[in-house]
This record gives structure tokens, sequence and C-alpha cells, in this order.
């Protein structure tokens, strides 16, 4: 009989749901358990996939068929949740952003290490279609020399939606607003693609919201380890909701990533790159598998199942999962003091 990997879920709230679908689409994965401290959030998503449901965190880690627990409780929960996780042998998934905080994202980092267990953190992003074949033109030198990077996220979050949970929109918990919760995919992308950030001057504010401790809009500029430069933008305030876009520029061509479809990429002659095939709009194909709702965090979790199954690292480990964190923070000391971080 083939290896499975037996998961297990706490918090059975918004993005639970979500990790238990992605569990069934992954052959060799299998969700045994999930935890809530509400008990009827337990029951449902527990009857929906056959699992056994607990609302005692603790007891549910002494079950011994759990190899990997998913962590999906609010973000300032991440790293105490992981901890216990790794103390009690299990490997760890954690959702972004890995916590909210560097102390609490390097205690988690160390306990994994000492406990000798794995620990991935959400980003699945990295596994659309756009962002991998960005990423192997970057890496085949079609980009030439990168000079600038975007990131840019234009939604709109009502204030019914910071209300609908205490935690949500409190730095104690959601550890920041348009930046932490909603923009941290794209700041990971765009580090990704251009490389470590040297430096970042920001300015951060409240405008639209005014029951919410963090900023609901925030700009700022970046200076890349390479010299390249770039810009940062996280927005809820952009009513009625609009896109997130990577534009990623080199002397040799650049791209640029919508929605998570890479709906253009030229070389520096303005011919279409030639490895991306036109779809039937003239615009540039791909990442059309990865905006199914749920496939990216599908694909994650299956590296995540090889990885443990074959014994290499999986392809996002803690350290990649802290550098988005290490990025937000000095956008926000940096709107605090009114001063360039370095990072």
């Amino acid at each position: 009989m083939e290896k499975m990997i037996r998961c297990a879920i706490v918090g059975c709230g918004v993005i639970g749901p979500l990790h238990a679908g992605a569990i069934a689409g992954v052959d060799r994965a299998q969700l045994v358990a999930v935890c809530d401290i509400d008990p009827q959030k337990a029951d449902a998503l527990a009857k929906a996939y056959g699992a056994t449901a607990y609302t005692d965190y603790a007891q549910m880690l002494k079950d011994e068929r759990i190899d990997l627990v998913h962590v999906c409780v609010p973000s300032g929960m991440h790293a105490d949740f992981g901890v216990m996780a790794a103390k009690a042998g299990k490997n760890v998934l954690v959702e972004k952003p890995i916590d909210i905080t560097l102390e609490a994202a390097d205690r988690l980092i160390a306990a994994c290490k000492e406990a000798g267990v794995m620990l991935s953190c959400i980003s699945q992003h990295r596994f659309d279609d756009a962002i991998e074949a960005v990423i192997a033109g970057r890496d085949a030198g079609k980009f030439g020399q990168l000079n600038f990077g975007g990131s840019h996220t234009k939604w709109f979050r009502s204030q019914e939606y910071y209300d609908s949970a205490g935690w949500r929109g409190t730095w104690e918990m959601d550890g920041g607003g348009a930046l932490m919760n909603q923009s941290v995919h794209y700041v990971d992308m765009l580090q990704y693609i251009m490389g470590d950030v040297e430096e970042i001057y920001a300015y951060c504010a409240t405008r639209s919201h005014v029951r919410i401790e963090v900023e609901d809009l925030a700009v700022a500029s970046v200076k890349f380890k390479s010299g390249a430069l770039g810009m940062i933008e996280g927005n809820t305030t952009a009513n009625p909701g609009f896109y997130t876009r990577l534009d990623i520029y080199g002397d040799q061509g650049g791209a640029v990533i919508q929605d998570d479809a890479l709906i253009d990429w030229r070389m520096a002659d303005g011919s279409p790159c030639p490895d991306v095939v036109e779809g039937d709009d003239g615009q540039p194909g791909g990442a059309a598998s990865a905006t199914i709702y749920g496939e990216g965090h599908r694909r994650q979790i299956e590296d995540v199942v090889d990885a443990l199954l074959s014994g290499r690292p999986p392809r996002i480990t803690g350290e990649e999962g802290r550098k988005p964190l290490a990025i937000i923070l000095a956008i926000y000391e940096s709107a605090r003091t009114g001063k360039p971080v370095r990072l």
C-alpha cells in the first residue's frame, strides 16, 4: 500500500475548509483530524471529510495518526500553535503570514529544527503557472538585468469584513492590515522574482475604515540588493475592488502578471516572448489552472507531501516564509519613524 501523509487542521474558519478541500485533491494525503474551539465548526468540517473532530488542540496532538498539522488559526497565533505541534513531533504547514513578528517566526523555525520536523509556510502563488513561467524566464536570461519590480494589491474590504471577527484589523492578532493580511502574497512574489530587499521607505495610512487599528493603505519605495528599484502598494480602500498586479522590467524585456495571470511579456524589441503561447485574446496564456480557487494550495500541499515522503526540503521553508514578513515589518517601521529602513 502506498504511504500516505495523514493531515490535521487546527482552525476550521474561513481558510481551514479550503485546506481540507486541497488535501482531498492530493493523492497521497488524507485528512484525519480537525480542531476548533467552536464544536459546530469542527464537527461540520470533520463530517464533510470523514475526519475526527476535536475541540482541544493538545488532545488532538496526541493522535498518533497525524503526520502533518495545518495551522489555520489567526495570524498572531501561528507560532504558538506551530511550536506545540513541533514539540509533539508533528510536521507543520502554517498559513500566511508565518506569524506577525520576527521573534515569533524565529521561535517557530527554531522549534521545528530542534524537534527534527519539517516546516513550510503557505505561499501558494509561487506555484501559479504565471510565476513559474516568469521565474524560468528570469533564470534563462529572458529579462536580462532586472531593473524594476512593482507589487500592487488594489482591493476593497468593507467595514463589515473587519467587524466579522474580533481579531481582524488588530495589531495583536492580525499584525497589520492591507499589507500583512491582503498583500503578503504579492510582496512575497515580488522578492521571489527580484531578489532580496536592501532598503525601504514607506508611508501607511488608515483612510476608509473607522474601527480598525491597522493600515488600509500603504505605499513603499524599495531598493533591492541587486541595485534594482521597485514599489509596493497595499490597498483595501480601492472601492469597489480592482486587481493585483506584478510589474517586472529588465533591460531585455518585461512582464506583467495581473490577477495571477500572465497578461503581457515582451522582449526588448517589442516582440512577444517566444516561450509564451498567446491565448485566444492575443494576450500571453498562463496561470489558467492556478486561477481556480484553491489550486495553488493543492499544489503546495502536494509539494509538502512529496517532500515528507522523499525526505527532501519543501520548496517553501520557514526561512522563505520569513522573508515577506521582514519586508512588511520594515515598511511599518519606516512609516512609523519617517526614515528609510535597511533590512
